[in-house]
């Protein structure tokens, strides 16, 4: 299983991604995940990528081509981010029309998701989330972040805390929590995680560290963030049991009633 996040804000754009790959437990190898196809000046483009690994690869390898043949259409002759979205929803319905029938004859599990971020120069800042079939959706100021692979652990802290104005240090240490609670609940996400910061407009990668294990400052977030966390549990009160009186309960019961 993997972890991959992508948050969007006015200020710019976090990409993470962990590097393991769980064929069982006793076949766990280490695979990147994250893919930078940027253009300094002109674009910037981000890819990270879950489910079948020889899905996800081949579409990698096949963008690679592209960019190597002058008379095609690739990454860096798209117009916009949508259009780069467009082109590699292609090669997803492509390459899962070749392979998806052998797979399936095994057993085997072909789907797989892209989260596609970055900027084209003159446009703005956008993070799109692609399906197997090709299609995707695209984030909005409304839910500035987007995730694929095993989401439900590292959700929580995203949904409590972000919002498209937050600025984007905290974006990354939002991300850094979201990915220590899903390393927590589950030993198939673990590290290297592969970070990137990009600033809207900068057009280049400023920002970017890839996190062992045992990093310290992982550590440390993880140290600072179980202390907080219990902290603030103990300074939760107790629940009164006799504050409820039989006619409020049978009020809220009814209410419930109505509302099915």
């Amino acid at each position: 299983m993997t972890y991959c996040l992508g948050i969007i804000s006015t200020h710019g754009l976090v990409m993470a991604a962990d590097s393991r790959t769980n064929a069982g437990v006793d076949y766990v190898s280490t695979y990147r995940k994250m893919f930078d196809f940027s253009v300094h000046g002109d674009r910037t483009i981000l890819m990270c990528t879950s489910g079948n690994l020889s899905i996800t690869q081949s579409v990698m390898l096949s963008i690679e081509q592209d960019l190597r043949s002058l008379d095609v259409e690739n990454l860096h002759s798209c117009q916009s981010m949508y259009d780069i979205a467009c082109y590699i929803g292609q090669k997803l319905r492509f390459v899962q029309a070749r392979e998806r029938e052998w797979l399936e004859k095994d057993r085997i599990d072909a789907n797989c998701n892209i989260l596609l971020g970055g900027q084209v120069r003159g446009q703005a800042t956008e993070l799109y989330m692609l399906y197997s079939q090709g299609n995707f959706i695209k984030a909005m100021p409304e839910t500035p972040f987007l995730q694929i692979g095993e989401v439900k652990y590292g959700k929580p802290i995203l949904d409590r805390v972000l919002t498209f104005d937050t600025s984007i240090e905290d974006a990354v240490k939002c991300a850094i929590l979201s990915f220590d609670s899903t390393m927590k609940s589950n030993v198939s996400v673990g590290p290297p995680i592969d970070l990137v910061m990009y600033r809207t407009n900068s057009l280049e990668i400023l920002h970017q560290r890839t996190l062992q294990r045992g990093d310290p400052y992982l550590l440390q977030v993880r140290r600072e963030w179980e202390s907080f966390l219990k902290t603030a549990f103990d300074r939760i009160p107790p629940i009164d049991w006799e504050q409820s009186s039989e006619t409020e309960l049978d009020s809220i019961e009814f209410s419930g009633f109505l509302d099915q």
